[in-house]
């Protein structure tokens, strides 16, 4: 049965669908990256409000920047903005049907239709999950980086921007023009104090074209800091049948663990929901939650997944299923990362590791190792690095940390041990694959990795990491990536 709202009540009884009356929804927040994380994640706490008849004016409307997201957009309209929620957990799986989206802006060169959108005082906040390589920030610094040729061209032509940020500023500055009150900035992204470097970048750029707006901005809009948790696999050919043997036709259905997690900060300049009656955690404390999640899951992802792709391993399940990958995850957490991660309310990191053990190991998630590895530049700067210079600056034990990184750079290198291609997987791969390379090759070989000074800065010039980093590279390529996993085990 086609996914839309004339057949919502004709679906198989088992499958849970809204029972508000979606023609009577207003909408109050626009999201920007319409992914399958938000809508298994934001989109499925504000439907559990309207389950319960609350929010009935905060629908999200979707968006994008990019050509590539007007295929989203059809689909999605297709089927009036409905998304089939499918868990799945070795207890057992079930489906529901998430209204909480209601419409979807047109996806057009220069981003009239958004602007246009993001200007309408009905809109309260603008939400935003774009990765945390969508930031424009410089990877070594993770700073704001004005010299990207997308903020130039926001900066040359405000009036039709490139970026997500551009649009945003441009409805801002109708917004204060109209005499209106701004609406909030709300990062979900996977990134450290992911509101203070949407600020940053908000008013970095708003700064350039406009240094009064910039001002306006930063005294009357907000940016809250939030961490988000589900895992969240990408929608593939299983997944679409996996939805059409529940009986329904829905060309963009969502998978996920039974497990969500979401700690926002409490800075909201124009209203906002009460995500907390759903189950989010309003807190002043969303650091230390968004260090653990940081470092010991989004972190230990990494991890895994370049030994696994090295080895052939498809999903992290399976990964998690090799026992010198499970054991490398849980002593590089315990020892090595922990130290440097404070427990929060009703969770200890020793009580994290066993959680995040738990999850990466269900081996209902098709989480593929590819999609976890994606983005390396991005993922090990962000979430890996830090601990290693954490671990440096205290003293404490690197030796896994360094390991991780000669995986990635093995992994780099374009092959896997049984002599198949990895395909490019990052956007700088041509980068990383030549660096990679060349730490193979040279004379002076692992310090060509640790020269990509953009990632690694002072760290290529610390002898603790770097020795360590070069005697588990050459092992690796010696004698294979299960010998340095046992190794590492035997301390």
């Amino acid at each position: 049965m086609k996914l839309s709202n004339a057949t919502l009540n004709d679906l198989p009884e088992a499958i849970t669908r809204p029972t508000y009356d979606r023609s009577e929804l207003t909408p109050g927040i626009v999201h920007i990256g319409l992914g399958n994380f938000h809508r298994a994640h934001q989109a499925w706490y504000l439907h559990r409000l309207m389950q319960a008849g609350q929010a009935q004016d905060w629908a999200i409307v979707g968006a994008g920047v990019r050509p590539y997201d007007e295929a989203m957009r059809q689909k999605m309209a297709a089927q009036d903005y409905l998304t089939t929620l499918i868990e799945l957990d070795p207890a057992g799986s079930s489906a529901e049907v998430v209204g909480s989206m209601i419409d979807y802006v047109p996806i057009v060169e220069g981003n009239g239709p958004l602007i246009e959108k993001l200007a309408d005082p009905a809109i309260r906040i603008v939400a935003l999950t774009v990765t945390e390589g969508g930031y424009f920030l410089d990877p070594a610094t993770k700073n704001f980086d004005p010299a990207h040729p997308d903020i130039q061209h926001d900066i040359a032509t405000p009036e039709a921007p490139k970026t997500a940020f551009g649009a945003m500023i441009a409805a801002l500055r109708t917004r204060r023009a109209a005499g209106d009150k701004p609406f909030t900035c709300q990062s979900c992204d996977n990134l450290p104090g992911n509101g203070d470097k949407l600020r940053e970048v908000v008013l970095g750029l708003a700064g350039l074209m406009d240094p009064d707006l910039a001002a306006w901005i930063e005294e009357n809009s907000s940016f809250p800091n939030s961490m988000v948790d589900c895992i969240v696999p990408a929608t593939g050919r299983k997944e679409l049948e996996l939805v059409r043997s529940l009986g329904v036709e829905d060309d963009v259905p969502v998978t996920h663990e039974n497990f969500r997690q979401w700690v926002i900060e409490d800075d909201f300049c124009n209203g906002r929901p009460g995500w907390e009656t759903a189950g989010a955690t309003i807190s002043a404390q969303v650091h230390d939650y968004e260090a653990m999640k940081l470092r010991m899951l989004n972190g230990g992802h990494q991890v895994i997944a370049a030994p696994a792709e090295i080895l052939g391993i498809e999903t992290i399940a399976g990964a998690m299923a090799h026992p010198g990958i499970k054991a490398l995850l849980r002593k590089v957490a315990l020892d090595e990362i922990a130290p440097h991660v404070h427990d929060v309310p009703g969770m200890s990191t020793a009580q994290y590791v066993d959680l995040i053990d738990r999850r990466f190991s269900n081996p209902k998630i098709h989480d593929t190792v590819r999609r976890v590895a994606f983005d390396g530049s991005s993922r090990h700067t962000g979430a890996v690095l830090p601990g290693i210079r954490d671990s440096l600056a205290a003293g404490t034990p690197v030796e896994g940390l360094a390991l991780s990184q000669a995986l990635w750079c093995r992994m780099c290198a374009g092959t896997r041990e049984d002599g198949s291609s990895i395909e490019p997987n990052d956007p700088v791969w041509d980068q990383l694959n030549a660096a990679a390379l060349a730490a193979r090759d040279a004379r002076d070989a692992p310090q060509a990795w640790l020269e990509q000074r953009q990632f690694y800065g002072a760290l290529a010039e610390n002898a603790r990491f770097s020795q360590a980093f070069a005697t588990w590279l050459s092992l690796i390529w010696a004698d294979g990536v299960e010998a340095a996993l046992r190794r590492y085990q035997q301390g």
